[in-house]
């Protein structure tokens, strides 16, 4: 599986430490910034990972940024994303099973270190359930057709 990652200031000491973690888990992946703790605006890092998923260069996604919301709310804008705010392993493995998470963000000011690899290495291993949430998602996709 191929990641997308990213962050903004804010998250980028987490983000690197992320890239580590995926290099043990043997996950590939390509960072699109910010690569550095200047001060950048989210939603720039937030659609370059989310039209890379969307555009199926890459299967899934992360995104980093203080507390996680303004990365989530930019990246849902592109159509064919799915972005879930996860805080716990449990939000983490339901918005994957139950709604086919395509990309992960988390709060780095909010979190340990420990705590987001642990959500990281949940939602990634997880898999969509399909079934009555396969009707779910398509309604999704229906509202973002009428816009």
């Amino acid at each position: 599986m191929k990641i997308a990652i990213a962050s903004d200031h804010a998250g980028f000491e987490l983000k690197e430490k992320l890239k580590e973690f995926l290099n043990e888990l043997g996950y590939g992946y390509k960072d699109f910034g910010t690569f550095s703790k200047e001060s950048v605006d989210y939603p720039d890092y937030a659609l370059r990972v989310a039209e890379s998923v969307a555009e199926k260069k890459f299967e899934r996604g992360i995104l980093v940024c203080g507390t996680g919301i303004g990365m989530s709310m930019a990246a849902n804008k592109v159509p064919g994303i799915r972005a879930a705010l996860c805080y716990d392993e449990k939000t983490a493995r339901l918005s994957r099973e139950h709604n086919d998470a395509n990309i992960l963000t988390l709060g780095a000011r909010l979190m340990s270190e420990k705590k987001a690899k642990e959500i990281v290495k949940v939602w990634l291993k997880t898999e969509f359930a399909g079934g009555r949430h396969s009707r779910r998602l398509k309604k999704i996709e229906e509202i973002e057709r009428m816009y």
